[in-house]
């Protein structure tokens, strides 16, 4: 193992301890456009000449600091049941025959009190404050230390793990709420500050610029982060990223660090996202993201040809759920979704991102590019339930051969495409052998030869071909048929494992590697 590895680290690194895993469970609403805080919020762009920081950034940091708050979080001391704990402790503090420490009459064991320290951002004068999720997490009690010198006791709001955002609130009134930029318009190579509490050493401010945009590093369901380099570091969770006039554009958030300390690639959620969760947990103390019933992978530059596309920006849709709003509307599989709502999509995060931030029951146009034409369908967004919020995981496939109905022909046969994959047909023994669902139709692949240009896009035992060249496949024999004697040689197949369906090319003219 590479002890050097690169990681994503979040930022809150405890003074006297770690806060324990628990959380607070993220929940669906009906959202609602009464929010419960007021924000200020100025949608100018920055000056690009003339900038307000001079030769000083002072009046800058004299206006943001007094916004910029501690948030200090302890979780009582408690006793951790037996179930709990993690397998390779449960015979030092379970109880069991031969326990060499003697924790026989405990059933458990017990976790003293611990601290940590983050960040957060005064939005409203009457006390709301945003911060991180991982920083209030699990905890009991909140002390709210502001610029003052004042410290007060919040109380949560709501959470949202999936974007890492959390709204506490404090019973005070006449506080120095920050303003928000829209954070749409900010681009690369602008100015800003990071306020915080690092280490716990006391506010400090650093300085930098907008590295990057739209960066996705934490594995979290909604992610479009503002990168900078701007020194970020253990306590800055929660804090400002703000712009040359002193308005929220972010909440610092994560860093990529080898050592984990700041190596000048931080990350900060846009102040546009945050305030759209914040608004909805400050009125309904949960958050609810729209929701259209696509399954989509990204667009490469093989899968742009093969679709007719002249980027590869936009989501390429591989399954529209039967009865879900986007099949309703007419979206089907192998379309790219172009523009949501009026806005460009990008790639598919964007379009989840776009998709979430419109409130179920809103009914809005979607651009798809569909045979190399674009065409525009009504949709009726509906709302994401939890059952929906589940990550599919690619599981262990199993493979064994089944005697394949296609084998690997010599040089003098290959005048077809697919050569080295084995299909045969999905019938029930197959279907309880590679755990395929019954609405799955298609060829089953028994075997593909690891030197076979299938191989190596991934073609494995147990997938099922579903389509070859945007032709449904029914059986093993509509496999072989669409494969031979064909004038060209890319395929583009739709193909089912245990991950979900996708397309993928296999390019016959593309040399395979040596086995």
């Amino acid at each position: 193992m590479n002890t050097n590895r690169t990681s994503v680290r979040r930022f809150l690194q405890f003074a006297a301890g770690l806060i324990a895993a628990g959380g607070l469970a993220w929940a669906a609403a009906s959202h609602s456009t009464d929010s419960a805080v007021s924000v200020k919020i100025d949608k100018a762009p920055v000056a690009a000449a003339n900038s307000p920081l001079g030769p000083s950034y002072a009046p800058i940091v004299k206006r943001v600091a007094p916004s910029v708050v501690k948030v200090l979080v302890t979780e009582r001391a408690k006793s951790i049941p037996q179930a709990e704990l993690p397998p390779q402790l449960r015979e030092f503090f379970g109880g069991q025959s031969g326990n060499p420490f003697g924790f026989s009459g405990r059933g458990g064991m017990q976790q003293p009190a611990q601290q940590g320290l983050g960040s957060g951002v005064i939005v409203s004068a009457d006390g709301y404050i945003l911060t991180n999720n991982h920083v209030v997490n699990g905890a009991d009690v909140i002390k709210i230390s502001l610029n003052d010198g004042r410290e007060l006791t919040a109380k949560v709001i709501g959470t949202d793990p999936q974007s890492d955002l959390a709204v506490v609130k404090v019973d005070a009134k006449n506080l120095p709420a920050i303003t928000f930029a829209d954070s749409d318009i900010v681009e690369v190579g602008d100015r800003v500050l990071a306020v915080g509490n690092p280490f716990g050493i006391g506010q400090t401010v650093t300085s930098g610029m907008v590295s990057g945009l739209g960066r996705a590093t934490m594995d979290l369901d909604y992610e479009d982060f503002i990168q900078t380099d701007a020194a970020i570091n253990p306590g800055n969770s929660g804090g400002a990223l703000v712009d040359a006039e002193g308005r929220l554009i972010g909440v610092n958030t994560a860093i990529l660090s080898r050592s984990g300390g700041s190596q000048g690639i931080g990350f900060a959620i846009p102040s546009n996202l945050a305030r759209n969760v914040m608004e909805q947990l400050t009125s309904n103390g949960k958050v609810v993201r729209g929701y259209i019933g696509v399954k989509m992978q990204e667009i490469s530059p093989e899968l742009a040809e093969q679709f007719k596309l002249p980027t590869n920006k936009g989501a390429l849709v591989v399954e529209a759920i039967a009865g879900e709003p986007a099949a309703k509307a007419g979206i089907r599989e192998g379309d790219v979704v172009t523009k949501f709502d009026g806005k460009s999509v990008t790639d598919t995060r964007h379009l989840k991102l776009v998709v979430a931030t419109v409130a179920p029951g809103t009914k809005v146009a979607v651009e798809v590019m569909r045979d190399g034409k674009t065409q525009t369908l009504d949709l009726t967004v509906a709302k994401k339930s939890p059952d929906e919020l589940v990550a599919q995981n690619h599981a262990n496939r199993k493979g064994r051969n089944r005697g394949s109905s296609k084998s690997a022909p010599s040089a003098e046969e290959d005048t077809g495409t697919l050569n080295g994959v084995g299909v045969a047909d999905l019938d029930a023994q197959a279907r309880r052998e590679f755990d395929v669902p019954a609405d799955i139709r298609g060829a089953l692949v028994t075997e593909v030869d690891p030197s076979s240009v299938a191989a190596t896009v991934g073609l494995q035992p147990g997938d099922v071909i579903q389509e070859i060249n945007r032709q449904a496949v029914r059986n093993s024999a509509d496999a072989i048929k669409l494969t031979e004697k064909s004038d060209t040689k890319k395929t583009l197949l739709r193909v089912w494992n245990q991950g979900g369906s996708h397309f993928v090319v296999v390019d016959e003219s593309a040399s395979a590697p040596n086995s």
